[in-house]
């Protein structure tokens, strides 16, 4: 799953080239609070993530690899399925069936003028950030027995400048446009290099400080 938080249209963010390479991943646009909540969950994102890094999965199986019960995880899975996050395969019976991700890309955008679509966006948000600094805390605990050439690809970057509305913008579309160039190969496994992982990517710009007088003025 790619969730991607939105403030204006993808298409005024990415070059046309980049949209091109994309454009066979469907694209939906969340705006049903309910469906934001029901993926607003640690336990679901971590369904998520397990069924996209490791491919159908079984309400039993997922229960080995993420310490739920079966039944915790089957319950799971049908929220998740009801609000077009997973689906059945096909096959099994009861716990016995495979899930699978539907893959899409996931908008939803914080500045929504509808209240309830923004507490729920913003609750996905919190839960996703969550989830991130979890994984990289537990990428520092075993990185030291990760193989040389990963430890060292690996990065964590914290930085703070100066910049205009106009330059952070180019900065974002640069960003995305890295990013995106990678999405395909969730689409299609034979185009993974035979030597690639999953990786994980967070990043974020904004303003440091609340926009004043004072501050134009310093700049």
């Amino acid at each position: 799953m790619i969730v991607q938080i939105l403030g204006e249209d993808l298409e005024r963010m990415l070059s046309k080239d980049t949209l091109r390479r994309v454009s066979e991943i469907p694209v939906r646009n969340i705006r049903d609070p309910r469906a934001l909540r029901a993926v607003a969950h640690p336990v679901r994102i971590r369904m998520l993530e397990e069924l996209a890094f490791g491919g159908p999965a079984t309400a039993t199986e997922l229960s080995g690899r993420m310490g739920e019960s079966p039944a915790n995880c089957s319950w799971h899975l049908r929220q998740l399925a009801r609000y077009g996050f997973v689906e059945e395969t096909g096959g099994g019976r009861g716990r016995q069936r495979p899930w699978r991700l539907v893959l899409q890309q996931h908008r939803f955008d914080e500045a929504d003028p509808d209240a309830e679509v923004r507490l729920a966006g913003r609750a996905v948000s919190q839960v996703l950030f969550a989830r991130e600094s979890e994984a990289l805390f537990e990428w520092q605990e075993r990185a030291i027995g990760e193989p040389p050439e990963w430890r060292d690809a690996a990065f964590v970057a914290q930085s703070v400048g100066w910049l205009t509305a106009d330059e952070l913008a180019e900065v974002s579309k640069a960003f995305g446009e890295v990013l995106l160039r990678y999405v395909p190969r969730f689409a299609d496994p034979a185009a993974r290099p035979p030597d690639s992982r999953p990786v994980r990517f967070m990043a974020w710009g904004i303003p440091a400080r609340p926009g004043t007088t004072s501050d134009a003025e310093e700049a």
